[in-house]
């Protein structure tokens, strides 16, 4: 190689691997502390468009699983309630026989009329109540979103102002305990409306295990797509370490190559002195 003072070839070269070095160790340096192995979308262009899509489905899981955790809260108030009315028709199938003793007076009859007409207040006061705005005894279940692509699960209803074979309501409409004879017609369809009251807890059970599972379903799928996501755009400390030394020692070498490099030229001087 001749010996030249207008082009330095070796500091150009020099340069040049010490540019790309020092590139690597940036990018090495950004990797580590960002935790991310994507950093700007050409380090990985089709993993960064994986990713995104990952990241936007685990968002919509997680929303998902908020939506079904409310209808759980939902269904468990439902059932509150119906317990409840579960305790004042057995008061009120309780009372249609104790009122039809023969010993009892009209009196007597009297008292248990009075609690009897209140127990039935009760019961129709909880038919009307709401969560969060929400009817809790509509005649229709609620459409419960239950994944990413906005599927729906559509949950068993408990109408209490059902018909007379379904509801709670309507199956002791019209009755009382003011007289034996009234008592023995207000048991049987006292009988018929726990038997309404025992289907309604049946399918807010149901209701409640299938969201439960379905919880843990959008839950062991994020753990998943999670897993998934990571392996794509996170960066894996110990190898990318190793990497940032090497680097790191390479810039320093071409560093002290260059500084030698640009010092070649001098040699020439001493030829013309």
């Amino acid at each position: 190689m001749p010996l030249v003072i207008n082009t330095n070839v070796s500091a150009l070269n020099a340069s040049r691997l010490l540019g790309t070095s020092s590139n690597s160790l940036s990018k090495s340096l950004a990797r580590l502390s960002s935790g991310s192995r994507i950093v700007s979308p050409e380090d990985d262009a089709a993993g960064l468009a994986q990713s995104i899509k990952f990241d936007a489905q685990i968002n919509r899981n997680s929303a998902a699983n908020i939506n079904v955790q409310n209808a759980v809260s939902f269904s468990q108030t439902q059932d509150g309630f119906l317990q409840k009315v579960q305790k004042a028709l057995d008061r009120m199938s309780e009372l249609s026989v104790l009122a039809q003793d023969a010993t009892k007076t009209d009196s007597d009859l009297s008292n248990y009329s009075a609690e009897f007409s209140q127990l039935q207040n009760y019961i129709s006061n909880i038919s009307s109540k709401t969560f969060n705005g929400v009817s809790l005894f509509a005649s229709t279940g609620l459409a419960i979103t239950i994944d990413s692509d906005a599927a729906t699960f559509g949950m068993n209803s408990a109408d209490m102002n059902g018909a007379t074979s379904t509801g709670v309501l309507n199956a002791y409409s019209g009755i009382s305990v003011s007289s034996s004879t009234a008592a023995f017609s207000a048991l049987e369809n006292i009988r018929t409306a726990i038997q309404a009251l025992a289907n309604m807890r049946a399918q807010v059970g149901a209701n409640v295990q299938r969201l439960n599972l379905t919880s843990e379903q959008l839950t062991i799928l994020n753990e998943n797509l999670s897993a998934a996501n990571s392996r794509i755009k996170d960066v894996d400390v110990a190898s990318e370490s190793t990497e940032f030394a090497r680097f790191n020692i390479l810039v320093q070498s071409g560093t002290a190559m260059l500084a030698q490099a640009n010092a070649l030229p001098q040699s020439a001087l001493r030829l013309l002195s």
